[in-house]
């Protein structure tokens, strides 16, 4: 795969993973996020270019971009997967909060996308955005974050409804619980609230109690997905939506009192 791919959020989680993926199928990967050291131990480790900015400010995405241009001639794919805040409740979130939970998980693939779009035209390139199980439901207390990612399903729309015709396709994944260190802390916050011992590892087994398959996912098998999403191998899918959650989505809430009393 002679392909340049920028990986927003790259650093760690599923953004590393994806950034492992593409490097080991020849890929010629740029990591970016505002914290250089995790970028330089993922740079490290495969190869790839790092470029530290902020993906949700113009002028950082904006010269990202000029430079991944300047520096390898082409952009094919852009992974849209800087994310996190926004977990509390709509009246337990203030101004600041919600201009953050925006920022971070909407401006910034927005913005990115922007500024990226122009290359992606030239080379019938692809963007993926990450967006998350969240997209689609909603959990408790996580009010920004949760609207942040549902709007994230329809900026990937818009790119492939609006650009589809210049030759750049788009779709997102949505992913359940996946074993990522923002996870890891959410599940250690679990436990300790719960008052249960085993610490995340005892948490994912209980977020995940009635999902199919019973388990998180890897970062690695969302960075398959990713992959393919991101590749001439997805090449007449666009605008869509793909679920990785174990299952979870195909749960009927209600029917789970006759699963737990063994009917």
């Amino acid at each position: 795969m002679d392909s340049v791919v920028a990986i927003t959020g790259g650093g760690t989680g599923i953004g590393a993973a994806a950034a492992r993926r593409y490097a080991s199928e020849g890929a010629r990967v740029v990591v970016l996020g505002r914290r250089r050291e995790p970028l330089e131990s993922v740079a490290v480790e495969i190869g790839a270019h790092v470029i530290t900015c902020d993906a949700s400010v113009r002028a950082d995405a904006e010269n990202a971009v000029a430079e991944i241009v300047e520096r390898f001639g082409r952009l094919d794919v852009v992974v849209a997967n800087a994310g996190g805040h926004g977990l509390s409740s709509v009246t337990d979130t203030g101004d600041e909060e919600w201009e953050l939970a925006l920022r971070s998980n909407l401006s910034s693939a927005f913005v990115f996308c922007r500024a990226a779009l122009p290359s992606l035209v030239e080379t019938g390139g692809q963007v993926v955005v990450v967006s998350s199980l969240a997209g689609l439901f909603a959990g408790p207390n996580v009010a920004g974050y949760t609207v942040a990612k549902h709007a994230l399903i329809g900026l990937t729309r818009s790119i492939a409804r609006d650009f589809g015709p210049r030759g750049v396709r788009a779709n997102a994944v949505c992913p359940g619980w996946v074993r990522t260190p923002m996870a890891d802390g959410e599940m250690d916050q679990f436990a300790a609230a719960a008052g249960f011992a085993g610490g995340h590892d005892e948490g994912y087994r209980r977020v995940t109690a009635d999902v199919p398959l019973r388990r998180p996912a890897e970062p690695a098998e969302i960075a398959s997905i990713i992959r393919f999403l991101g590749s001439p191998e997805s090449s007449y899918i666009t605008g869509a939506v793909l679920v990785a959650d174990g299952g979870a989505h195909c749960v009927d809430l209600p029917t789970l009192a006759f699963e737990r009393a063994g009917m």
